[in-house]
């Protein structure tokens, strides 16, 4: 191969490579990464049912903790 053929390729994936991490860092900084428990609870409740029960129980709990009043 000509050197200007292993110059470009060089080039274009540095170039590629740029983007790749820029939209890495920015989808970092605005938070994409931040949900730890939706992929753990898609693997928990495979229905829709289940998923909707677990809610319900995720908000009971809050409003419990939310009322709770020690004497």
């Amino acid at each position: 191969m000509d050197n200007w053929v292993i110059a470009m390729m060089l080039g274009a994936s540095l170039f590629l490579g740029a983007i790749a991490l820029f939209a890495f860092l920015w989808a970092v900084k605005n938070g994409q990464f931040d949900d730890e428990e939706k992929f753990l609870n898609a693997a928990k409740f495979d229905g829709e049912e289940e998923l909707n029960d677990a809610s319900k129980q995720e908000q009971k709990k809050k409003s419990l903790k939310e009322n709770y009043r020690p004497e």
